[in-house]
């Protein structure tokens, strides 16, 4: 969907899984006093493959191995989960049902709608919402048995080095890195573009009140595409995580009215209240933007010539950044994006224009997804082999890692030894 919610720039990636369809049991695994049903690692195999879009037909042997490797890692769940509850361990509810709003909100936008999701795992939404309550609430458990665990985890200088030395003809060289400021412009429209953009949207309203289906013009005419193909449902949001024009006018709502038209940063909406949950709500939203001209767009690109031209004549760019940029952080960093690997760096824009600059040079204007930016290299870095002199921090970072996981491990062997497995055939 697009950013209704305030953090443009953060993109959320939810990686685990959701159950499937209801099979017919069978115990996998008795792990002490608990069980591991095959339907619950046919869940996870399923969701797993559904959501990194497997296909089991040109790979049939990998579900066979992501089925052994679900099965080992229940059977680890299972043991921490006992600790949890040896130790008294707890997680918060309200952190869980928000998990569950965000993993069912990604797996709509994944498959297109709640129907779809519903056909999809051939289980009506409640179910689907109850079976990934008490799976969340597992893996949050899981985590914070592992943190309170295994955070206190101490290394010293001389294990530093001996993992160095150990492993250092193994550890990948430090790849390429710049490190960047910019001054980022976004591109407002007219007038012109603002009246067109109003007076689409006032037809669109005139047929709402006339009786027309709030999701079918939904699909037909807004400009969110992510929401327009669930007939504009934006899913269960909790309040302080939209645009404050948005929230105001949405909160306003009763079930099933609807609004006026309502201008927000990224255009104007029309929204409907679907239901409210105390300070969550699910609405539909019909989004038309408002946008730009050619003309706009020379406007601000002449804008940063002028701006990089004060950079050239010896003005501080980080000052500059302050005045003119656009991007919604710029008091806090006055610029700086920070250092990146160029192999790593997601905006392709961004990798072709710093690849032609010397360190100290600003970029020319260029355009990306977000508006139109000039581009400071600060500093680039050669890729090159680590170095305990270097890279301390990044050695003892990846030792202290290794410590960890290899105490995890160690616990992890000490339970079974002290909790009955039995793995059924």
């Amino acid at each position: 969907m697009i950013r209704i919610f305030k953090s443009v720039f953060v993109l959320l990636l939810f990686i685990n899984v959701l159950p499937a369809q209801n099979l017919i049991d069978g115990i996998a695994a008795v792990v002490g006093k608990e069980i591991v049903l095959r339907s619950e690692i046919e869940q996870y195999v399923n969701s797993y493959v559904v959501q990194n879009r497997i296909n089991t037909q040109a790979n049939p042997t990998v579900v066979d191995e992501i089925r052994k490797k679900t099965l080992e890692s229940l059977i680890e769940q299972k043991l921490m989960l006992a600790q949890a509850e040896k130790d008294t361990i707890t997680v918060d509810p309200e952190l869980v049902e928000q998990r569950v709003d965000q993993r069912i909100q990604y797996l709509i936008e994944r498959v297109g709608s709640e129907s779809e999701l519903e056909k999809t795992f051939q289980s009506p939404m409640k179910k689907i919402r109850k079976d990934t309550y008490k799976i969340l609430h597992e893996q949050l458990l899981v985590e914070k048995v592992r943190q309170e665990k295994f955070q206190q985890v101490q290394i010293s200088r001389r294990e530093v080095e001996d993992f160095y030395n150990t492993y250092q003809d193994s550890i990948p060289k430090l790849k390429e890195t710049v490190d960047i400021s910019h001054i980022l412009k976004l591109v407002t429209p007219s007038n012109e573009a603002q009246v067109e953009a109003f007076q689409k949207i006032s037809d669109i309203k005139k047929q709402l009140d006339n009786g027309a289906d709030f999701a079918e013009l939904a699909k037909k005419y807004s400009d969110d595409p992510a929401s327009a193909k669930r007939g504009g449902d934006l899913g269960l949001i909790s309040r302080g995580d939209f645009v404050n024009e948005y929230e105001t006018a949405a909160f306003a709502l009763n079930d099933g009215e609807m609004s006026g038209i309502v201008q927000t940063q990224f255009g104007y909406h029309i929204i409907k209240m679907i239901e409210r949950r105390g300070e969550k709500i699910r609405t539909q939203h019909i989004l038309i933007r408002v946008v730009p001209t050619e003309k706009d767009a020379e406007r601000v690109v002449e804008e940063l010539k002028d701006i990089r031209q004060q950079a050239l004549d010896g003005a501080d760019f980080s000052e500059l950044a302050i005045k003119y940029s656009d991007d919604e952080n710029v008091t806090k960093d006055k610029g700086h994006l920070g250092t990146f690997e160029i192999d790593q760096m997601v905006i392709p824009q961004f990798k072709d224009v710093i690849s032609g600059l010397k360190e100290g040079e600003i970029s020319q204007p260029f355009k990306t997804d977000f508006g139109y930016h000039i581009v400071k290299l600060e500093k680039r870095s050669q890729a090159r082999t680590i170095s305990l002199d270097d890279d301390w921090q990044k050695i003892k970072d990846m030792a202290q890692n290794f410590k960890t996981e290899k105490e995890y491990r160690q616990w992890i062997a000490d339970l079974k030894k002290e909790v009955p497995i039995e793995i059924k055939s």
